[in-house]
């Protein structure tokens, strides 16, 4: 694999979600026959979730050349010479053109074409672009719409059926978020993530590794004979002291997401230092996620559900909507339940209750990030929208950030609803 660089090349991001392969080209053959093989474009196209044909035309009418479209070999061709570079840059004109959301910029959209019109379905931002009908690769579009096999249908068909099956297959399955991208995106999606996520491990491995931590052996366990059942453990827990019953119920694994303990806690630690941190750096943007992800497995709360609230709630402030792509990446780590998204919303309700009820608004771009970057699934997302909760707020507060996700939620709803009708027209066909 080459060098991964960002889709949108304006973007300097290195955390930016969206990778791809640079260009690659080879040239062959000498005088009228020389030619170009663009070494890479399989790659490139299902990065971009769109079929390799639709690079090498447009490379093709902007250059002025033959190309070939559909090779059995995967060696594309574009005739003449041409720099990679010079690819590079007609590429990025591809992209604003057929991929990337007119209104949210990001690339996660899908070719819609109906009515000899091509429409770009935005699964981020939920907008629907028209494609400018008078492009030249537009009639090549239109003119070479891919057949749907019987194969495609029938594994919408199990997709759909599984889906209607419930939420333990899907949990145990690790399906997606409700998105419903061409296939290619889904692998390229794993790519991108991966990218995102093995930088910052590596970052966190090398740090850990300058820590000079004692490595106790574990204890082997052993079996006891004693009763285990929940109202048993209570009892065992009320006979404690107050101090070592309070640190049970605060680093458990049974506590429950709204109870907060009392004392100097593990989590009241990761805030103050968190704290500390920012003012010695001069704000909280400034406090790298590497070193809160090891003070939280130094505190060993980084698996913690209710560490996730405490991070929302220290290292977000009126600026979240900004600060929430700056921190996905750390945050992806932590997150690795739905009990961990839960809080993950938790943690915003209390955030927008101290900001004020002018900060409610926020509540559907805030969602609507989460859901980009993976941090929260559709379905979490859709049955913490259906009930106000006294856990995190109060009621009335609960209810009014509620209200105000509305546009969301309900955007939510149509986009899964639109996308079955759809399947279900295709399969009539």
């Amino acid at each position: 694999m080459g060098a991964l660089i960002n889709v949108r090349r304006d973007n300097p991001d290195p955390f930016y979600r969206y990778k791809m392969e640079r260009i690659q080209t080879k040239i062959e053959g000498k005088g009228n026959g020389i030619k170009t093989v663009v070494v890479n474009l399989s790659s490139v196209a299902q990065s971009l979730a769109r079929p390799g044909g639709y690079l090498i035309k447009y490379f093709g009418f902007e250059l002025g050349a033959q190309t070939n479209i559909d090779p059995p070999d995967d060696r594309w061709i574009i005739n003449g010479s041409h720099e990679a570079s010079k690819l590079q840059d007609l590429l990025d004109g591809f992209i604003n053109k057929f991929v990337l959301c007119r209104k949210c910029k990001n690339p996660e959209t899908v070719v819609q074409i109906k009515d000899e019109k091509i429409t770009l379905d935005c699964k981020a931002c939920g907008q629907r672009s028209k494609v400018e009908p008078q492009l030249k690769l537009t009639s090549f579009i239109l003119k070479n719409v891919p057949k749907k096999s019987k194969k495609d249908k029938a594994e919408r068909k199990a997709a759909r059926k599984a889906k209607q099956n419930g939420g333990a297959d899907k949990e145990a399955s690790g399906d997606e978020n409700g998105s419903d991208q061409a296939s290619p995106a889904v692998e390229d999606k794993n790519i991108e993530y991966a990218s995102d996520d093995d930088e910052l491990t590596r970052k966190i491995k090398s740090e850990a590794q300058s820590l000079q931590l004692d490595k106790r052996e574990a204890p082997k366990e052993e079996e006891w004979a004693v009763d285990m059942s929940e109202e048993a453990v209570r009892a065992r827990q009320q006979n404690l002291p107050g101090e070592f019953k309070q640190k049970l119920v605060l680093n458990g694994e049974d506590d429950d997401e709204e109870g907060e303990g009392g004392g100097n806690t593990v989590y009241d630690q990761l805030g103050t230092w968190i704290e500390e941190e920012a003012e010695a750096k001069g704000g909280v943007d400034k406090v790298d996620d590497v070193e809160i992800y090891l003070k939280a497995k130094e505190l060993g709360i980084e698996t913690k559900h209710r560490t996730v609230q405490v991070l929302v709630q220290c290292l977000f402030n009126e600026n979240v909507v900004a600060q929430i792509p700056k921190r996905a990446a750390m945050l992806k780590k932590l997150v690795s339940s739905e009990r961990h998204e839960k809080a993950l919303l938790g943690g915003t309700e209390r955030l927008l209750a101290d900001l004020g009820k002018d900060s409610y608004d926020k509540i559907v771009k805030i969602l609507q990030l989460y859901y980009h970057h993976d941090l929260c699934s559709e379905e979490v997302i859709t049955k913490w929208g259906a009930k106000a909760s006294k856990k995190y707020v109060e009621g009335s507060i609960s209810k009014k950030i509620r209200k105000a996700a509305e546009p969301f939620l309900t955007w939510l709803a149509e986009a899964e609803s639109e996308e079955d009708s759809d399947e279900e027209e295709e399969d009539d066909e």
